[in-house]
């Protein structure tokens, strides 16, 4: 059973329909980490993507509470987390969402991470196997190098300056009519608009966007992804694993579901219709009610040094035609998003 240790906390400011979570605070290496906790039981941890916040993942929380401890924290530079000027890369979170379980004293958890919290949540994986019971990973980054223009862009010089503007008054306005639009159009990010909003309200403030900038910059540059875990995701055999993802992703496209699912052995796959880049907000029942069944019909990994040493002397699985298949497929992928 998960035991969390003393904090201090406070209630949700007025008006906040987030969720009737509590936002609480631990000061970890001298940086004031926010996170909310639920319930009681095997420990569940939600991580959310770039830009967003803990707060994503509260609707979500009272049903996933009544079985398990549950943890959404926001990650450093975001939510109400400190924003220092501070290393933001994957790895970096990765050592920090440990380091916030140890000091809320639980060992082990099933992961669940969207968009970038998906990649943070297979780097905590890679780096602390025996910390993790299951992996759920909902649009997921890392697996090629596709992803949103918009986010290819904004990892450019300048953009910071650009990003500026929205400090302005009234500088949300064009961002809001063209998101509006892009809904209107029915394109595939217009899908996701009301959370493309909430990202964009949060970027005004100065510290946020320099530590938004410097995540992206982490994972993305003007040619896509530059962080790939299709090179070492065999280690994750034994890992009882989940992908979701929405058919009409407009950030991170569809065709790295199947990538992932391929590439990753025993792995289950499931594709929202209709849904875009975030669907546990799109379809929260068939969310919860996939992760609660996954859960239940699995056991928690049980990783060994021994098991690991052998996966890594033998090397990625397959014959050479499969492997050369898939670096193939990566180049072709890489060479596509750069024109």
């Amino acid at each position: 059973m998960a035991r969390i240790l003393p904090f201090q906390s406070r209630r949700l400011p007025a008006g906040d329909e987030s969720g009737a979570t509590t936002l609480r605070f631990r000061t970890v290496h001298g940086y004031r980490r926010a996170y909310r906790v639920a319930g009681e039981g095997p420990a569940i941890l939600l991580i959310h993507g770039i830009g967003d916040a803990s707060a994503t993942w509260a609707p979500l929380m009272p049903q996933l509470a009544r079985n398990h401890t549950v943890i959404a924290p926001d990650l450093l530079g975001h939510g109400a987390s400190d924003k220092p000027r501070a290393d933001y890369s994957v790895a970096a979170y990765a050592n920090g969402v440990r380091d916030l379980l140890g000091v809320l004293g639980i060992e082990r958890v099933t992961l669940v991470g969207h968009s970038f919290g998906g990649g943070v949540a297979m780097q905590f994986a890679y780096q602390f196997p025996e910390r993790v019971d299951r992996l759920v990973l909902v649009s997921t980054g890392g697996v090629g190098p596709q992803v949103s223009p918009v986010l290819r862009g904004v990892s450019l010089p300048g953009a910071a300056l650009l990003l500026s503007l929205l400090g302005l008054p009234g500088a949300d306005v064009p961002v809001r009519a063209v998101v509006a639009l892009l809904r209107l159009l029915d394109t595939d990010l217009g899908q996701d608009a009301p959370d493309l909003m909430g990202l964009v309200d949060a970027l005004p403030d100065v510290w946020a966007r320099a530590a938004f900038i410097r995540t992206l910059r982490s994972v993305v540059d003007w040619r896509g992804q530059v962080v790939t875990m299709l090179d070492r995701c065999y280690l994750a055999q034994g890992m009882p694993t989940l992908l979701v993802w929405g058919d009409r992703d407009g950030v991170l496209p569809v065709d790295h579901a199947f990538t992932a699912h391929e590439a990753m052995p025993g792995s289950r796959l499931e594709v929202f219709p209709g849904a875009g880049h975030f669907p546990f907000h799109s379809d929260p029942a068939r969310f919860l009610s996939l992760v609660e069944e996954f859960i239940g019909a699995t056991e928690p990994a049980n990783w060994s040094i021994e098991q690991w040493w052998r996966l890594l002397r033998a090397g990625r699985p397959g014959d050479d035609a499969y492997v050369d298949e898939m670096e193939r497929r990566y180049r072709e992928a890489s060479e596509r998003s750069a024109t």
